[in-house]
């Protein structure tokens, strides 16, 4: 009796959602998507600690925002692994009306009273971009990613408030929250493993947390 052949099995994928390491930000300003915000002393420590953690993981896909601080996040790694970077739109930091101003935690607010009515809707948030949006541009780059590094490993470096919205929408959670209670350190990373198209888990990990510490507080993104 001839068996009928069995299917391939579904391929395993990953991909990486990494935040970037610290910024020089001595004025401690929101610096959302301004340019020339390059990372600290300890940013570069903390890039090169995640390039050595992923150093033996089958990672073929490197993906960063455009701005400054991801890319030099992403820069060890791509020497160590020998490959390209593919700039992306989408994993670039939320647009925020707050940009250039010293409002870490909203502390600051209250110095900008002209500020104060964007506050009026913190879900959408009306201050800036909507995080659903941030979340769907988001995950439409995670799919060109997994498709990308299919059967391997890929690793997009983004910005807290993207990685985060992102996860929220997978794990079907509302968008309403505090973002000083987002896990979603310095340097940290968010990892999604499929199975084929399937979600099969998500895992949170800080490589860099022996750095973190030692890390400037203030409005980092």
């Amino acid at each position: 009796m001839t068996q009928a052949p069995q299917a391939d099995p579904a391929p395993r994928t990953v991909v990486h959602l990494l935040r970037h390491g610290e910024v020089d930000n001595p004025n401690g300003v929101l610096y959302g998507r301004l340019a020339d915000f390059h990372l600290s002393a300890l940013g570069h420590e903390m890039a090169q600690v995640v390039a050595a953690h992923l150093a033996d993981h089958d990672i073929v896909h490197l993906v960063s925002s455009p701005l400054e601080r991801a890319q030099e996040t992403i820069a060890p790694l791509a020497a160590l692994l020998e490959l390209p970077v593919t700039l992306d739109e989408r994993v670039i930091e939320a647009g925020n009306d707050f940009e250039g101003l010293a409002v870490a935690g909203g502390r600051g607010l209250l110095r900008h009273p002209r500020l104060l009515p964007k506050l009026w809707n913190p879900s959408r948030p009306s201050w800036g971009e909507p995080y659903a949006a941030v979340a769907a541009r988001m995950l439409v780059a995670i799919a060109d990613a997994r498709k990308a590094a299919e059967g391997h490993e890929a690793v997009i470096v983004s910005h807290q408030s993207p990685i985060w919205n992102a996860r929220l929408r997978i794990e079907g959670r509302p968008f309403l929250h505090n973002p000083a209670r987002r896990e979603c350190a310095l340097a940290s990373l968010t990892s999604l493993t499929f199975l084929g198209d399937d979600l099969l888990s998500l895992s949170y990990s800080e490589p860099a947390a022996a750095l973190l510490p030692l890390a400037r507080s203030g409005a980092g993104a």
